[in-house]
């Protein structure tokens, strides 16, 4: 792509973005479920499990989100520093698709002990990423640490593993909710050591087509290669805030049938 046609599709891209990253794009989207709460690790507790489970329709993720969070009584943190074993009794039925009752409550175990003996969600991504300045070193240390403790070999496949070729869309856009600085006020930006010019777009199959008809993406599967191929060139039009153009790929793929 010439420097001619970067700029056109910078101009269409950041209309879009303009159109998308507003604060009613929260009435509809899955992220409403972490914006009911005001406390930091509530906010991050509902984000992070709210995008566990996002995928799908998103009328059923936003339904399921608020049921299992009121399964922890609407108190995320609170829930987690005081569970027993017996409490974990409350996620018996739940259900997402594939992300059953048992991968559930290890979920929910993983938390507990990071919340109580590991500093929090926060403390382990950044842990991650100072050592190399990399939200994929963050991704692979926090998913280390995430499954210390035994599980079923099966759980895994509900967190991403990059280095195994996985676009790890749920986690990049958790990472954007947490990390980006948000005039518009629907990503968070509470993760403030973290840069939001070091994130990388949450691929999805509507992104991926809208970035390859724009010119924006050549790789043919929607792997990790494709991430790091599309967030550079989208670095190159916005080197500070790149993953901002997730509003309007989505946008376009969704809403305008680009």
């Amino acid at each position: 792509m010439d420097t001619d046609q970067l700029r056109t599709v910078r101009i269409l891209l950041e209309e879009r973005v303009m159109m998308f990253n507003r604060s009613e794009f929260i009435l509809e989207d899955p992220i409403q479920i972490p914006h009911q709460f005001s406390r930091q690790e509530n906010i991050e507790i509902a984000a992070f499990l709210t995008a566990t489970i996002a995928w799908g329709r998103r009328d059923i993720i936003i339904r399921n989100a608020f049921d299992l969070l009121s399964r922890m009584e609407s108190d995320p943190y609170e829930f987690l520093i005081h569970m027993n074993e017996d409490d974990l009794q409350v996620f018996n039925d739940f259900t997402h698709r594939t992300f059953n009752e048992k991968d559930c409550r290890f979920f929910i175990q993983a938390l507990c002990r990071i919340y109580k003996y590991k500093g929090g969600l926060y403390h382990l991504f950044l842990e991650g990423y100072n050592k190399r300045g990399s939200i994929k070193d963050a991704i692979l240390g926090f998913r280390d640490v995430f499954f210390e403790i035994p599980h079923p070999q099966r759980i895994e496949k509900h967190l991403a593993d990059p280095s195994g070729g996985s676009a790890a869309k749920r986690l990049n856009m958790f990472l954007r909710w947490m990390v980006r600085r948000d005039e518009a006020g629907v990503d968070f930006g509470i993760w403030d050591r973290i840069e939001p010019a070091d994130l990388y777009l949450p691929l999805d199959v509507h992104t991926g087509n809208v970035a390859r008809k724009l010119g924006l993406l050549d790789r043919k599967q929607n792997d990790w290669k494709a991430v790091e191929e599309l967030t550079a060139v989208l670095r190159k039009l916005d080197p500070l805030d790149p993953v901002k153009y997730d509003y309007a790929l989505f946008g376009l793929g969704i809403f305008e049938n680009y």
